[in-house]
């Protein structure tokens, strides 16, 4: 229903949905996205989020997407094959024709384990639901994979994480600046690793919130594909080079619509709470700024193993970070 809700071009057209009931509910609905009153003569939209009119209705969109169903996290994700040889006489899933040969026969979804021609491959659509049978770890985990075996709308590193720091550690001077230690850090990845959602990360294992913190930001590291990917990465850093702060924002929202679901949804719960970091300024001594610093190269990567492009982008990387934790309550 929302997806066909449109901002008006022009004026005129403004005044016939506004005469009409569906008009008036399509004005409530951007009302809600934008967090402002309407129906008050002489009201006006703060320019920046008048801006956003139409892209927020996305973000709506997508966020109520997301939440549709608090039981099922219906995510895309494309199969990860690999060849693979069969033994004994095996039939493609996708064409159910017999699968010749004595060796490489097909392939097989190291996530699902579905099996297929290799030419079959390329016409599966991108509907794999992991095992979490073959799910042997949590870090170092494509993100989607993960959630969807554990049929969850985060990782659950990410859930417990943030929850155990917000309890215990937005106060803590240098919050997420200040390093753990390394092994105690090792420990908790293993802890997730092997227990998973029972996994034990609170005061009294770890007294140290450092060692959350450190945890959760080696999580983002070990990604395969980071949160934000490298098919998005170029985009996000040109970007960051728009010079008009409105138009820069804009072109922001634009490049977040891209993401995959899995990974918006996870980077716009990070965002939330690292405002909340923020907010606490005057404790901690981190803002926006500082926290882009640290999350920058962590959130994302560029997608060739450049030093030199790497050195050249932490500015930009820093910026993003910095606005999208400025901005989440307009952008996300």
């Amino acid at each position: 229903m929302f997806s066909q809700e449109v901002w008006p071009e022009n004026e005129k057209k403004c005044a016939v949905v506004r005469k009409s009931k569906q008009g008036r509910k399509r004005q409530e609905l951007l009302a809600v996205a934008l967090g402002v009153k309407v129906g008050v003569r002489g009201s006006l939209l703060w320019p920046p989020l008048k801006l956003f009119a139409c892209s927020q209705i996305s973000s709506l969109v997508r966020r109520a997407a997301l939440t549709h169903n608090d039981n099922h996290f219906n995510y895309e994700k494309t199969h990860n094959f690999k060849v693979h040889t069969f033994r004994g006489p095996h039939w493609c899933e996708y064409c159910a024709n017999f699968m010749w040969g004595l060796i490489a026969q097909g392939v097989r979804c190291s996530d699902c384990g579905l099996n297929v021609h290799k030419q079959c491959s390329k016409h599966v659509p991108n509907d794999c639901q992991p095992d979490l049978k073959r799910i042997k770890k949590v870090y170092c985990c494509d993100l989607t994979t993960l959630v969807k075996a554990h049929n969850m709308q985060r990782p659950m590193v990410v859930d417990m994480c943030i929850r155990e720091i917000e309890a215990r550690g937005l106060k803590s001077e240098g919050i997420y600046r200040v390093s753990g230690f390394t092994e105690h850090i090792e420990d908790v990845k293993m802890a997730f690793d092997r227990d998973g959602e029972k996994a034990d990360i609170s005061a009294n294992i770890y007294p140290d919130i450092n060692i959350i913190t450190g945890a959760l930001k080696l999580y983002f590291r070990d990604l395969p594909i980071p949160v934000i990917t490298y098919d998005t990465y170029s985009k996000f850093i040109e970007a960051a080079k728009v010079s008009s702060a409105d138009e820069r924002l804009e072109a922001v929202h634009e490049v977040l619509m891209l993401l995959p679901p899995a990974h918006y949804e996870t980077l716009r719960y990070l965002m939330i709470h690292l405002k909340k970091v923020t907010l606490n300024e005057k404790d901690n001594f981190m803002n926006a700024e500082n926290l882009g610093i640290v999350f920058g190269p962590t959130l994302m990567r560029p997608p060739e193993d450049n030093t030199l492009t790497t050195l050249h982008d932490m500015r930009y990387q820093k910026l993003i970070v910095q606005i999208l934790i400025e901005n989440e309550d307009v952008l996300f």
